[in-house]
């Protein structure tokens, strides 16, 4: 099999990706994949600090990208990330929507303060990316989003209904926008990890707790950021991925779901 034939069936040079949630751990591993696989990579979320040293590391590996301040629930802000992509790059072909946060408060105790900014920042925010670069991406002749889900959207997991709800909600919006832009070229997916060292995953992950998800996880242990790069290069590829949309893609090491 020749490099060749790889390059052009994975390839995303001359493409300009969008990863809102660059900042953090697995969206940063998925700016880096997607750099590797030729994007330009705009880093977007809050911290400027952690975006630029993102950037750095994308140009030590011989990408490019740049960084531009988000917030993921305001749709202005969203827009503006959105015109930041046009004035730098004349479109935007890729989105990743992996901004994220989780909640370790009991279910009884949870306040609806905490309960909507799970669902704002999880839900909302994916609305907010698709419909706001759906739409340019549908005027550009076609282009491809990538959600993030969770192995928790079809499985009961304790302690994080809240977050499991809203990557629920994420698989089926997905499905719903996949219908409604694949007439326009505009293919979305959704990639759904299992447990990997996620920022907002931390909070959770008591000993006991670590245990259980290794003993309800065939490989033995957590996956690492890295590990999420291929299946999202063969979604958001043009070639690879040119007839995959509205699908849900698993990469959770064989998990089966938490025993109560």
């Amino acid at each position: 099999m020749s490099s060749g034939f790889l390059d052009n069936l994975f390839s995303l040079q001359g493409r300009t990706a969008v990863v809102v949630g660059g900042t953090g751990v697995l969206g940063g591993a998925l700016a880096e994949g997607l750099a590797q696989a030729g994007a330009f990579v705009i880093v977007a979320g809050r911290g400027a600090d952690r975006g630029e040293a993102r950037v750095a590391a994308i140009r030590a590996a011989g990408g490019d990208g740049a960084f531009v301040s988000v917030d993921a629930v305001d749709r202005l802000s969203v827009r503006a990330l959105l015109e930041a992509a046009i004035n730098a790059r004349g479109r935007a072909d890729i989105l990743v929507n992996c901004a994220g946060v989780n909640s370790a408060v009991p279910y009884f105790d949870i306040t609806e303060e905490e309960f909507d900014k799970v669902i704002d920042t999880n839900l909302k925010s994916t609305h907010l990316g698709c419909q706001i670069f759906g739409g340019h991406m549908a005027s550009m002749g076609g282009g491809a989003i990538l959600n993030i889900g969770s192995v928790s959207a079809d499985k009961p997991l304790s302690k994080v209904f809240a977050y499991s709800a809203s990557k629920a909600a994420v698989v089926n919006y997905t499905q719903n926008v996949a219908r409604e832009l694949a007439p326009k070229n505009v293919r979305v997916n959704v990639l759904c990890p299992g447990f990997f060292p996620a920022e907002q995953n931390r909070k959770i992950l008591s000993p006991e707790r670590t245990a259980s998800i290794m003993g309800q996880t065939p490989m033995n242990r957590f996956g690492e950021p890295h590990e999420l790069v291929g299946a999202a290069i063969l979604l958001c590829a043009p070639v690879a991925g040119s007839f995959i949309t509205g699908t849900s893609v698993y990469v959770d090491g064989g998990f089966t779901g938490m025993r109560f």
